[in-house]
């Protein structure tokens, strides 16, 4: 149940391509990602009533910028610079990259199973989304790579820090801080926003309440209780985007795609496994360093 829920935010995370070209103003992704964000995570601040304390102030100042801020300024740049089957691509090492920074700073060694699993997930995304011929951009790639690595940071360090407050709170102070971040960008470099319609209004509201507030608060749960394994299931949202592009927009679907599609299905598959059977481990040595501590000692004669 819990890998199902998490599943739900690349779900959710998919369809802002669609939403995105359909319902917004055209040439404000910054405005986009602002909006995204800081609505709602100032009303989850305000709702909840509470800011951070102590070391607290600094660590959501760190979460906020690499899972939110950083992390859709560099999308932006890439997604700018690069075709959007590359920039998928790249994000893909995404589970790659957090196995690493799991062995450094959570001690966790990644198994081979795992990092083939990895593997297979980039050659499952290139297939879907990657053109024959897509050309090649530095500071796009450069900007692709460090928004992957960006996230896959956040991932594990939202791990490593056990967060203080509820699920929703933790979420609505990174999106607080992350939003200002990318709002002071927006009218820096995109100016005063335009007139909103009915329609990007709607197209807003989908992507802050559901594609932001509710997939981020699914996310970091996900992060919680199943561990840094949920980056594989960052891998299904370039799925969803393609399956919604033909469902929706009627766009071809190839054998190549197909075949992409279900690799992407085999490394989600494997990648979670892997980590489920990791965090049963560490519960079951939880459990029972536990119940060795509370156990009667016998009495020395």
């Amino acid at each position: 149940m819990n890998v199902l829920l998490t599943a739900l935010a690349p779900i959710f995370w998919g369809t802002t391509y669609f939403v995105a070209t359909e319902l917004l103003p055209e040439g404000r992704p910054l405005l986009a990602g602002a909006l995204r964000a800081l609505p709602v995570g100032l009303w989850i601040v305000i709702s909840y009533k509470k800011l951070p304390q102590g070391i607290w102030w600094w660590r959501v100042l760190v979460l906020g910028t690499l899972n939110i801020g950083l992390f859709f300024v560099l999308l932006f740049v890439a997604a700018y610079r690069l075709p959007g089957g590359v920039a998928a691509t790249l994000g893909a090492i995404q589970p790659l990259i957090v196995a690493g920074l799991a062995w450094l700073l959570l001690a966790q060694r990644p198994r081979l199973i795992t990092l083939l699993a990895g593997v297979v997930g980039i050659v499952g995304v290139a297939l879907l989304v990657l053109a024959p011929r897509a050309a090649l951009d530095v500071w796009g790639v450069v900007a692709a790579l460090a928004g992957t690595v960006s996230m896959a940071t956040g991932v594990v360090l939202a791990k490593r820090w056990v967060r203080p407050v509820p699920v929703l709170l933790f979420t609505g102070w990174q999106l607080l801080v992350g939003g200002v971040l990318v709002a002071m960008l927006s009218l820096l470099i995109e100016g005063l926003p335009p007139h909103f319609t009915v329609t990007n209004v709607l197209g807003f509201s989908y992507l802050g309440i559901v594609g932001t507030g509710l997939a981020y608060t699914l996310w970091f749960r996900g992060i919680e209780r199943i561990g840094v394994s949920v980056s594989f299931l960052g891998l299904l949202s370039p799925l969803v985007a393609t399956l919604v592009g033909y469902v929706v927009l009627g766009q071809h679907l190839s054998g190549w795609q197909l075949t992409g599609g279900i690799l992407i299905l085999v490394s989600v598959v494997v990648g979670n496994w892997q980590g489920k059977k990791r965090q049963d481990k560490r519960s079951q040595r939880t459990q029972n360093e536990s119940i060795a501590a509370t156990a009667p000692r016998p009495a020395c004669n």
